[in-house]
């Protein structure tokens, strides 16, 4: 009897399927999870001005099923989706399927002119690495990832859309439409995908290879592009992920232009529970994710080739470049005495006669609408942005290590989570627990592993097929001191630091819901609030707004300079422990090959 061989793809596409399918289903409950009344909201959205009698809210639920309840309609919406068809939108009565398909071609064109953007920001941070044969601190490029998208897009708007003219400020009727939005999300994207890059090249140049290519007459171009093939594989996924996220993570920049993008569809579907349309536009947005990141997964098997499955890499022994220690020390000392500064003063006194005052001795950083002190605000906001993103970044970071030796189950999971917007994660944690901080950094933690998951499994693929690992087992090591001494240094190194550069990220994140209104809610004095309460008059006070966004960029540096530090050590020991194995490796096959002769 022949029993049936169960793939690592095999399992992950199931995995794929369970988590679509939750997602899909989740969604499908959201206005029962949320306990309004589903015939009020669609009311609502069709006319603000009609009264919500008994007569009007029973035709609306005769007219859309929801007597039936829940399970009824998603059953029937399953069937639909299973004939083509995603159903009829409860608010405006049109069939889905035409305005997703619009929806997702306008998030897709602003994809690419973003990801063109990202991409002309990575090699202009990877190109004096490549010229100097050294890398560098990276805080510049981390300062890049930490600009927030929506500040970013309001700055841009004000300075080439309205006081230069130079571009249209809101709508979508040609190319130039896509100049300011693409700015906006390419260029933290293009710093993220920089630093990675730029990160890993350093030992790459150092190695063997490229000694002996050059002493060879090599062209410089030629082993420049040998050696971005070789430190690509691992970040292929990373790619693939920035993709996505700059497909349905974009709402606030669509929000500020008036991009009729997936993701702003997506968001006042759920906001007036028109629950056909939001369903299709979350399949849309997962489906996106995972053909993004199956071809992101091909990328990478065509690039390393057959040595993937014949065990002959040679993993490059990571050298974190480290800045001089007055960098983090400063940078840290910077931070402190702001927070320490703002920590002594009153963050809620409201005083309208000292509206937008520019910076005094009175007030450091000036006042925001209310005529409140900014730096207290940023001082008492720092507890709940830094200390509430350190958390969500270290319960991402212990997932992805765990998950990094399950590749199957995290392929397929990361996909998934990945495609999720974090304001469609924050709508549905929202509606459960209610917003709030403690809500937006739930939702942030559940979509905020995929990435530092797909670099973890990526490297411990990588480390198991490596040749030093053949050296180990040859001189009799066991399988738990292989994964504890060298696979395991080997990993968490790099993804630590990776977490790392994602902090000020996801302080982005949980600021991006607080502007949207789905975290933390006024007059909280949270970073993200600061930065959505600021848009208002920012052309006036741009002090407001510099602040949290300079606060934010510092943590970014601080947290990179850091990094390195950290990295450093754990890195050294894996190289002695990898060169002592290698030694005790070749002597003990060099004596089986005296025993034998």
């Amino acid at each position: 009897m022949l029993t049936p061989v169960r793939t690592p793809g095999g399992r992950a596409g199931l995995t794929r399927l369970g988590c679509l399918a939750a997602v899909l289903s989740t969604v499908g409950l959201l206005p029962w999870l949320s306990g309004r009344d589903p015939a009020l909201t669609v009311l609502r959205a069709r006319s603000a001005e009609q009264e919500a009698t008994a007569e009007a809210l029973a035709a609306i639920r005769a007219d859309l099923g929801l007597d039936a309840g829940p399970l009824s309609l998603l059953g029937s919406w399953a069937s639909g989706l299973l004939r083509g068809d995603l159903g009829t939108s409860w608010v405006s009565g049109t069939d889905v399927l035409p305005s997703v398909v619009a929806g997702l071609q306008v998030s897709l064109s602003l994809m690419g002119a973003a990801l063109g953007v990202a991409l002309l920001v990575t090699c202009a941070l990877v190109a004096p690495v490549l010229v100097r044969g050294r890398g560098s601190g990276g805080a510049f490029a981390a300062m890049l990832a930490a600009v927030p998208e929506f500040l970013l897009a309001t700055v841009a708007l004000l300075v080439c859309g309205v006081w230069l003219g130079w571009l249209p400020t809101a709508g979508w009727q040609g190319p130039v439409y896509l100049v300011l939005p693409a700015l906006a999300l390419g260029v933290p994207a293009g710093g993220l995908l920089g630093r990675l890059v730029a990160d890993a090249l350093p030992a790459v140049l150092e190695e063997r290879w490229v000694e002996l290519w050059r002493g060879a007459g090599v062209h410089k171009a030629r082993i420049s592009a040998a050696a971005l093939r070789r430190v690509l594989p691992p970040l292929v996924p990373q790619f693939g992920m920035v993709a996505v996220g700059l497909t349905g993570g974009a709402v606030a920049v669509e929000t500020v232009f008036a991009v009729p993008g997936i993701g702003r569809m997506a968001l006042g579907a759920a906001k007036s529970q028109d629950l056909p349309l939001l369903q299709g536009a979350v399949l849309a947005l997962l489906t996106l994710g995972l053909l993004t990141g199956a071809l992101a997964a091909l990328v990478r098997r065509r690039l390393l080739g057959p040595a993937l499955r014949e065990a002959g890499l040679t993993l490059p022994a990571a050298r974190p470049v480290r800045a001089h220690p007055a960098v983090p020390v400063a940078l840290g000392a910077v931070l402190l005495t702001c927070i320490g500064w703002g920590l002594l003063r009153d963050p809620y006194t409201v005083n309208t006669t000292a509206r937008l005052r520019a910076p005094s001795w009175s007030h450091p950083l000036g006042t925001d609408g209310l005529g409140r002190d900014v730096l207290a605000r940023l001082g008492h906001g720092a507890a709940s942005t830094v200390g509430t993103a350190a958390a969500v970044c270290l319960i991402g970071l212990l997932l992805a290590l765990a998950l990094g030796f399950l590749p199957s189950v995290a392929s397929g999971a990361s996909d998934i989570a990945n495609a999720l917007p974090p304001v469609i994660a924050g709508i549905l944690v929202a509606a459960v627990v209610g917003p709030g901080t403690g809500g937006a950094a739930l939702a942030v933690a559940v979509i905020s592993w995929p990435a530092l998951s797909a670099h973890a499994a990526a490297l411990v693929q990588e480390v198991r097929a490596s040749t030093f690992l053949t050296a180990q087992r040859a001189i009799g090591a066991t399988p738990w001191w292989i994964l504890t001494r060298h696979v395991l240094p080997s990993v968490a190194a790099p993804v630590t630091r990776h977490a790392l550069l994602r902090l000020p990220g996801i302080a982005l994140a949980l600021a991006s819901l607080g502007f949207l209104g789905l975290g933390a809610q006024p007059p909280a004095p949270e970073w993200g609030l600061m930065l959505d309460e600021s848009r208002a008059y920012v052309e006036r006070a741009p002090w407001a707004a510099l602040a949290p966004a300079v606060a934010l960029a510092l943590l970014a540096a601080l947290a990179v300079s850091a990094g390195a530090y950290a990295e450093g050590g754990a890195t050294r020991a894996a190289s002695v422990r990898g060169r002592f194995a290698l030694a005790f490796a070749f002597a003990a096959r060099r004596s089986r090959k005296e025993a034998l002769q």
